[in-house]
């Protein structure tokens, strides 16, 4: 084979990558440069031709994302996204949808036929995408706040972390003691259980001392707000709800959910101003929320901030 030869082949690719960049490629891409950016460097032994049909390939073949309901019967594509949902045939009116952690649930009449479900997926398509993504990241979420129950795990206490440390009968579980460690202080929950405990031994006694402080917490909160919104609550439950934070009744029973003891303090006194303001107004009407800002100006930030707050599930 003569050098001209040889050199054919390269000539061959460097035309079709050529033609390739020429048909994707309607005019030249500009990066704009800044005083922060930086270039980034080729990947070792590759060219910018290789380069450019790996972006072009990325971009026109996107990964496919499916959500699988665990209890599914039924199965639609919305979109990109290939979606199981479990149906569910329940004495009402109307179709509905739930999408939770597990997926997406559909409840339709016993006399809704399938082609008018599929439909009515289908119509809500965007909405139920959006919600399927938002808790694939919640879950995801969840995932990295889990904790692991044994000697020095930590968990988040009024925004705060606090370690578990064990085999102390001196001070068990009735308080927590600061240590100061690198210039940074620690809070300590001393358990009086040995070191080598297990997770299912730790975790409900770490559990009573939580209930206890959330009870002289909550109680404490609601006697301070009460006066200012001008009502009275009767009643305090705890409640371990996955999806709420908190709820009032008219008769003026308050459930707040212990896991609050998780958050910030400005969070949890967010939360008992607004199942105080039920005691008001038993609707979220512009009449509720003026009775919310009538204490608490600043309610809408912390509103926010709560929709984004992952607490533990345990």
């Amino acid at each position: 084979m003569t050098a001209s030869q040889s050199r054919k082949p390269a000539s061959r690719v460097r035309r079709l990558v050529q033609l390739t960049l020429d048909f994707f490629a309607s005019e030249p891409v500009k990066v704009a440069a800044g005083p922060d950016l930086k270039p980034k460097p080729l990947l070792p032994h590759t060219g910018a031709e290789h380069f450019a049909i790996e972006t072009v390939a990325e971009s026109v073949f996107p990964e496919a994302v499916s959500f699988l309901h665990p209890r599914a019967t039924h199965e639609i594509t919305l979109g990109d996204q290939r979606v199981a949902y479990e149906l569910k045939r329940r004495k009402r009116r109307t179709i509905g949808f739930s999408v939770g952690i597990e997926g997406l649930a559909v409840s339709a009449p016993k006399w809704a036929s399938p082609l008018e479900i599929e439909q009515a997926v289908l119509g809500k398509s965007g909405w139920i995408v959006k919600k399927l993504h938002e808790m694939r990241v919640r879950h995801r979420q969840l995932e990295a706040v889990q904790i692991d129950w044994k000697n020095g795990a930590t968990f988040p206490f009024l925004g705060e972390t606090v370690r578990v440390v064990l085999l102390d009968s001196r001070q068990a579980h009735d308080a927590l003691e600061t240590e100061d460690a690198s210039a940074k202080s620690v809070q300590i929950l001393r358990l009086d259980l040995p070191a080598d405990a297990a997770s299912l031994q730790i975790q409900p006694v770490v559990r009573a001392w939580i209930l206890q402080q959330a009870v002289a917490l909550f109680t404490a909160r609601l006697n301070f707000y009460a006066p200012k919104l001008g009502v009275q609550w009767r009643k305090l439950s705890l409640s371990s709800a996955v999806t709420r934070w908190g709820s009032a009744n008219s008769s003026g029973a308050i459930r707040l959910n212990w896991r609050l003891l998780h958050l910030k303090p400005e969070l949890i006194d967010y939360v008992v101003v607004h199942e105080l303001s039920h005691l008001r107004v038993m609707d979220h009407s512009p009449r509720f929320w003026a009775t919310v800002h009538s204490v608490m100006p600043g309610h809408a930030a912390l509103r926010q901030q709560l929709k984004a707050e992952v607490a533990p599930r345990w």
